[in-house]
Order: structure tokens, then sequence, then C-alpha cells
């Protein structure tokens, strides 16, 4: 578990909030996921869950998230969009916010691979899950922060990394969790207030997937920007437009 240096508990946390996210603030240990810890429909926004281990943590499609306890920055946060509002997009809205998060703790250029993970260089450091609940989204953010490399797990279809393993150094958990909830909550009223249009050009600087040639489904093509309704656009291989909602992107190579 984390040690002294290192503690997500409310005493450290709750002093380090500088907005309006982050509260009330439910820790534990040990759950199955952050996620379910937010189901209470009572909840308001800005809710966060956070433990320093799941035992029954989820991805993408469907997909097991490991975690070594007390290595990574488990945290899940409830946010209510009005009605009507594009919620998909979050995920992107809160990949910047990780991604300028991790830059600025750790001091690193890290990128966004549409439409979920953050990745410094071509390894897998971080990821977002969404998922509706009643009223609202959950907004599950999992990034791989004090692991070794040999405690990375294997087989995974990214290759993962930490913060670590890129820097050789610790880093405070409660300080990144602090910093990523006022980057996300700039970056959320932006995109309330305005849509997805002002934080493109953020967006397209860290596009991790720009002009390689991936495979989306039964569609195959060269990535081009990111729509200003965060759909991904790609030229198909006969010279055709199209634009992706969403699916895993594999890449095929580039141009």
């Amino acid at each position: 578990m984390a040690d002294g240096y290192d503690q997500l508990t409310p005493d450290v946390v709750r002093p380090l909030l500088r907005g309006r996210l982050g509260t009330p603030y439910r820790w534990s240990p040990e759950c199955a996921s952050t996620q379910d810890v937010l189901r209470d429909v009572e909840l308001p926004e800005g809710a966060v869950a956070v433990t320093d281990h799941q035992t029954g943590g989820r991805g993408r499609s469907g997909r097991a998230w490991e975690d070594v306890a007390g290595r990574s920055l488990l945290a899940s946060l409830l946010l209510r969009p009005a009605a009507g509002a594009p919620a998909e997009q979050l995920s992107l809205v809160t990949g910047l916010a990780v991604a300028e998060t991790i830059d600025r703790i750790a001091g690193v250029q890290s990128e966004l691979k549409w439409p979920n993970d953050v990745l410094v260089g071509e390894a897998k450091v971080a990821g977002i899950l969404l998922e509706s609940s009643r009223g609202g989204v959950v907004c599950g953010v999992g990034v791989n922060v004090n692991h070794d490399a040999g405690e990375l797990p294997e087989g995974t279809r990214l290759r993962p990394t930490s913060l670590r393993a890129v820097t050789g150094r610790r880093h405070d958990r409660a300080a990144l969790l602090a910093e990523l909830l006022l980057a996300l909550e700039r970056h959320y009223d932006t995109w309330g207030a305005s849509g997805l249009a002002p934080l493109l050009p953020a967006l397209e600087a860290r596009h991790a997937l720009r002009g390689a040639r991936v495979r989306i489904g039964a569609v195959t093509g060269v990535v081009g920007p990111i729509a200003p309704d965060g759909r991904l656009s790609l030229t198909r291989d006969d010279g055709s437009a199209a634009l992706v909602a969403s699916g895993e992107a594999q890449v095929l190579g580039s141009t």
C-alpha cells in the first residue's frame, strides 16, 4: 500500500483542492471499482471516489484494469452535463486534462490516442472510462504513477508505462489528483459553455494518431484531424472521407 510520502486519504487531499470538483471526497483503501462508488443518485456533481486498489477495475470495452496497490491514481468523478450535451466528448475533455497534468507534474510530453488513452512515447500511461449514471456521467481515470518497470502488466493491447518508469523518480499522487481536478474543471466549464471547439487546438497538438494508417472496425484509412464534434476523420484507401464516432484504432503504419 501507499507509504507516508504518498497518501490519498482525505486529510492529505482535501487541503490541496482548489476548485469545486472533489467534494464530497470518497476514499477507501480498496474497493471493487471507483466507478461503482458514485452510483448514488443523490450525489452532487463534483463528487470524487478514490482508492489505492481496485479488485474489479475495468477499462473500455469491458477489459479488466489491473493495478498494483498504492502505485496508481485510481479516481472517478461524477459530472452532470446539461441535458442534450454530447457526453461522449468528455473522454477527450478529460484526456486533455490528464495529459496536461501529467506534463506539469512529471515534466514529460504526453499525447492523446483517440478516444481515451494518454501516451508517453508510444506507451500508455493513463486511460479514461465514461459510464452513464442516472442524471450524470461517471468519468474514471487510471494513471500508472509509481510502478517499477517490472510491476507493469504484460500482454496488454498497448505497451504500458508509468511516470516513474519514464522519469526515474516517484511522484506524489495527491498533488497529481489535485492538479488534475483543477485542469478538468477548467476544460469542463469551457466545454459546457462553448462545446469542444475551443479545446480542439490543444487536442490537435497532442493528437498521436494524426497521419497514421489505421483500422477502426470496418474502416481503414489515414487519420486526419479530430472533428469539431469529437469524431475522428479518416481518408479511406480509395480517397473517400470518413468520420468515426467510436472504436479502437489499430495502427497499421504511417504515411
